[in-house]
Order: structure tokens, then sequence, then C-alpha cells
């Protein structure tokens, strides 16, 4: 497996929580959610992967949208909030992301060897 195929599957883990944790902060439409992941090269996503994420969290009641009017002359956008659920779901992530993190990095830590 080379470093991209390894990145792209880890990656799928992690845009959904990464995703649930920006909303989390403020109303937020999707093409700054984009733009905030693209910020970090391990995250970096285009729009053909964060809307159809989007979608997908809302249709299970993770996340909520509504249409906010932007600046004058420009279309109105679409913003999104957690929802009760999301933010539920957002809290148990962050408490497993702890965890995985700590697993991993005591797993570093062993030297294993076989008998």
């Amino acid at each position: 497996m080379d470093k991209l195929e390894w990145l792209s599957q880890v990656k799928k883990g992690l845009l959904e929580y990464s995703i649930l944790k920006i909303i989390s902060c403020s109303s937020i439409y999707g093409y700054d959610i984009m733009s905030i992941l693209n910020e970090y090269e391990t995250l970096s996503t285009t729009e053909g992967t964060i809307y159809p994420l989007l979608r997908r969290l809302e249709k299970n009641k993770l996340i909520c949208s509504f249409w906010k009017d932007s600046t004058p002359g420009t279309p109105p956008r679409k913003y999104y909030d957690l929802t009760e659920d999301g933010v539920h779901t957002l809290t148990m992530m962050d408490t497993e992301w702890v965890k995985v993190v700590n697993d991993i990095e005591k797993l570093k830590e062993v030297r294993y060897h076989n008998e």
C-alpha cells in the first residue's frame, strides 16, 4: 500500500468527525467548511467529497441546514448547524478519539517480537 492510498483510507474515517467539529463552532456554509479542511494537508478535500458527506450527515439528522442571505447581489447560502443528535455524536467521537490516539501512542512504544 502506498502513502496516498493509506492516507485516503484514514481521511475517509476522519472527515465526518472533522466536519462535525467545525460545525460545532458556529453556523457555517459548505464552502467555508471545505476551506478550513483545506488548511490541513491530510484533511484537504473537494466539493465532490464534502457536499455528499454534508447531505449524508443531514439525512442522518446529525446536522441541519438553513438558507441565509449573504451580501447584496449574491445568492443566499446554505448554512449548517449541529442538531442535538449531532452534539451527542460529536461528544462520543471526542471521547473515542482520545482513546484511539492514546492507544496508538502506546502501541508505538511497544516492541513486539516473534518467539
